[in-house]
């Protein structure tokens, strides 16, 4: 399998594809939350990345981007990111958040149900394949 640094536009084209590919074979996400996230410090383009996860139509739409009216916004750095959503380490986004590297505004509470709703590493086939793609 091809690898792709995380969040490059080949990245996301990847990882778009992988969840159209394993959509069913996916549990729906009950978690209705709109999401835009600001990553600091990425090692290509500009210094930051505009990305958002919306996930009110059951499943995880992950795009480049920002959504008008999101539920909540987080800026956080690339490397807390990537422990975030690539090796699903919750422990790693609770120390960035006591440190002061992650920055929230708008529905806490959105973006904790969010935490709940998701599959944990190891248990879901897409999390694994993004997982092995990313550099």
């Amino acid at each position: 399998m091809a690898k792709f640094p995380f969040l490059s536009p080949e990245w996301i084209e990847e990882a778009r594809r992988l969840r159209q590919s394993h959509s069913e074979e996916e549990p729906a996400i009950a978690t209705n939350i709109r999401m835009n996230q600001i990553v600091t410090e990425i090692p290509f383009g500009e210094g930051e990345l505009h990305i958002y996860v919306d996930t009110s139509q059951g499943f995880l739409d992950m795009e480049i981007g920002e959504l008008d009216n999101p539920d909540i916004t987080i800026a956080l750095d690339y490397a807390t990111a990537k422990a975030l959503f690539v090796e699903m380490n919750p422990q790693a986004g609770i120390e960035a958040f006591m440190a002061g590297k992650i920055r929230v505004t708008g529905d806490m509470t959105k973006l904790m149900s969010l935490q709940g709703a998701m599959p944990q590493s190891g248990t879901d086939i897409i999390g694994q394949k993004i997982k092995d793609m990313t550099e």
